[in-house]
């Protein structure tokens, strides 16, 4: 097997991970890797925003994060980078852009579209039900990756974790996802931690909760680039989920792309 790249990798610094980038890079030299990146959930500035504070790193704990992936970078054979993964709100536009990429350094950003923002609260996707929520979603993630900020999007599936059937109403939003995905040339991921995940029950049978098959059936017929990544929230993840996401890949000819292009901000 030869060496194969992460760049969706999780550290305790979350609150529902395990492990320090330590433990996740001796395992990844371990396994084989030819390059690791770091992408845990980003702190927000303090708002009267529910920005789920308790599922992502502080602000002050961003100088520690840095610090523990740079003693890895001289540990290792291959390369590391690290960034954040981010949920998309315009109100935070500044955010990401100014702070995170600017002032901090970051790397590169991930775009996890893990909420939809309604007023002041954020509603995890899969627990949408009302199809115009769903709707806004889509929008919403939309706007986020015609920013130009993120490196790819994470599991641009995941909604169907709890929409969970394939009709006319989901391949409309899935379809959305993806022409903007082929306009923007925008590096679609491929997941492997959903792989590991509990299956759901649909009128189809068992599914993995992501990836969702019928949707990357209609990416293979795409020139959109994916990326295959673990999604590790522990380190004996790191280049297992990832292998698995490039088998799920295979199924569907699709080739993956080892490297995404991070943002040059100007």
């Amino acid at each position: 097997m030869k060496n194969i790249s992460n760049f969706h990798t999780h550290t305790e610094l979350c609150h529902h991970a395990i492990g320090m980038p330590e433990d996740y890079a001796k395992q990844a030299s371990i396994e084989g890797c030819s390059a690791l990146g770091f992408s845990d959930h980003c702190p927000y500035p303090d708002t009267p925003t529910d920005s789920w504070s308790s599922v992502r790193m502080s602000i002050p704990q961003i100088e520690l994060y840095k610090q523990e992936i740079q003693k890895v970078k001289e540990s290792v054979s291959f390369p590391v980078f690290w960034g954040f993964e981010c949920e998309y709100d315009k109100n935070f536009l500044s955010w990401y852009r100014d702070e995170l990429l600017g002032h901090y350094g970051a790397q590169y950003l991930v775009l996890g579209s893990h909420w939809l923002t309604k007023g002041t609260e954020h509603i995890y996707c899969p627990e949408l039900k009302d199809p115009k929520d769903i709707s806004a979603y889509i929008d919403q993630t939309i706007e986020g990756m015609r920013t130009g900020l993120f490196a790819f999007l994470a599991h641009p599936d995941l909604f169907m974790k709890g929409y969970k059937e394939w009709d006319a109403q989901s391949q409309t939003w899935l379809k959305a996802l993806l022409d903007a995905a082929i306009d923007l040339q925008l590096p679609l991921e491929i997941n492997g931690l959903g792989m590991s995940r509990e299956p759901i029950e649909t009128s189809h049978g068992l599914r993995y909760q992501y990836p969702y098959r019928e949707f990357w059936e209609m990416v293979a017929q795409t020139s959109v680039p994916v990326i295959c990544n673990s999604d590790a929230h522990d380190p004996q993840d790191v280049i297992f989920n990832a292998q698995k996401a490039r088998n799920f890949a295979a199924r569907f000819g699709i080739v993956p792309i080892d490297f995404p292009k991070f943002t040059q901000l100007t």
